[in-house]
């Protein structure tokens, strides 16, 4: 197989050029109602939800390009026990002081409550039968979840990362994706942040010195990569 690679800044990715289905999965990070619907969670606080409702259409045409060329799709859902005893007390106290807070009632049900409306993914995205879902109470995807279990399971050795938001949950799975050895690549316009300010600076950092944390790309790119005829198919999670 010819070498592959997506163009990317601050190089094409991955480094090696051994870009496989098999080895390459698509992280589709809490696209869920409270980080993207009016009346959730995100919005509670007074926040602008419009950077997370225009990524939608974006990463559902990713997520077919994937699948089509066979690549691997997981999800992640954030979210407490409604006994909120997974919440720690300074998390609950900055939620109160930005909004209702994480647990109290809201249009869509309990804030960032498991099971609860608001804690859904947004039926766009809605994962289908084979794509895993990776429910977890912290930033990173990686704390206190299996999703790393997943991954060596499958074989999966780099990672396409896409969600919400860019500078914290997305950022936060990223550096604990790159301090395991995966090489990551952020899909720029597959992200958002509630300040487009906190967006554009943690693309920044991905970049620093020579890409410290990966690269970052837009879809069109992955999907014109992975669209080539030489671009092999192969198996899913299954």
């Amino acid at each position: 197989m010819m070498p592959l690679h997506i163009a990317a800044d601050p190089y094409a990715w991955p480094h090696d050029g051994q870009l496989e289905p098999a080895t390459t999965a698509l992280l589709i990070i809490d696209m869920q109602n409270d980080f993207c619907h009016p009346d959730g969670y995100v919005a509670s606080m007074g926040y602008d939800i419009d950077g997370a409702r225009r990524i939608i259409p974006v990463i559902a045409q990713l997520r077919a390009a994937i699948r089509a060329w066979g690549g691997h799709v997981l999800h992640t859902r954030e979210g407490h026990r409604p006994d909120l005893a997974d919440l720690t007390s300074l998390k609950l106290w900055r939620s109160r002081n930005t909004g209702i807070g994480i647990g109290g009632q809201g249009p869509l049900g309990r804030l960032l409550v498991r099971g609860e409306k608001g804690w859904e993914i947004v039926p766009e995205l809605r994962p289908l039968a084979d794509e895993p879902v990776v429910d977890k109470a912290g930033y990173s995807a990686f704390h206190n979840t299996d999703l790393q279990l997943l991954l060596t399971r499958t074989g999966v050795r780099r990672l396409i990362l896409t969600g919400v938001t860019t500078d914290i949950c997305v950022h936060s799975t990223l550096r604990d994706a790159v301090e395991r050895g995966y090489e990551c690549l952020v899909v720029a316009d597959a992200c958002a942040a509630t300040v487009r300010e906190n967006h554009v600076a943690a693309l920044n950092t991905i970049a620093t010195e020579g890409g410290i944390f990966g690269a970052t790309a837009n879809a069109g790119a992955v999907i014109a990569a992975i669209s080539r005829e030489d671009a092999v198919p192969n198996a899913r999670f299954g």
